[in-house]
């Protein structure tokens, strides 16, 4: 005589499937059937890619012209900066014109030795002393990102120096600038 619960039987008498001996290895089965596996019973890789889908953006916005900067408050040409980073950090300078997104700055050089300059306006302060700019308007209306561009110079494959050779090939601050710098 077998007790209910070996009968298959519930403790009201009711047939109860049988438990599964081996639940892993039919729950593998299951869902080898269910397509959920890949070969050999290994487990299917699922390929998911992070980040890298790509979000199709309309032809108006790509056309879009990028927005032109605004000026912090208190900068207008004739404006004392004081420089926050680089090399005249800490120096004070007249901001000339924007040039883009960056400002043209000069100490003047033969006062404080800052020359003309590109910087970001994030990393200047302005003061609330102006200075008249009227004399190096016509000066600064012929500057342009161009004139602070590098010259590229052209280098032949196959050098005598080397790498060497570079270090003295090495130009300093240009004619058309210093007599830029002078009329400013």
């Amino acid at each position: 005589l077998k007790p209910f619960w070996l009968k298959g039987l519930g403790s009201s008498g009711v047939s109860v499937p049988p438990p599964v001996r081996n639940a892993p290895r039919v729950a593998a089965e299951r869902a080898f059937q269910a397509g959920a596996m890949g070969k050999a019973g290994q487990a299917k890789h699922v390929f998911r890619s992070f980040g890298k889908t790509k979000v199709i953006k309309s032809a108006a916005h790509e056309k879009q012209a990028p927005k032109p900067m605004k000026l912090k408050k208190g900068l207008a040409p004739g404006a004392i900066v004081i420089l926050l980073a680089g090399r005249f950090r800490g120096k004070r300078a007249v901001f000339l014109k924007s040039l883009g997104n960056l400002l043209l700055v000069t100490g003047p050089y033969a006062v404080n030795g800052v020359p003309l300059r590109r910087v970001n306006q994030r990393y200047c302060i302005a003061t609330s002393t102006v200075v008249d700019v009227k004399g190096a308007e016509a000066e600064t209306a012929k500057l342009s990102n161009e004139f602070f561009a590098r010259k590229k110079v052209p280098r032949s494959k196959k050098a005598k120096g080397g790498m060497f050779e570079e270090e003295a090939a090495k130009a300093g601050v240009s004619d058309e600038r210093k007599a830029t710098q002078k009329k400013v």
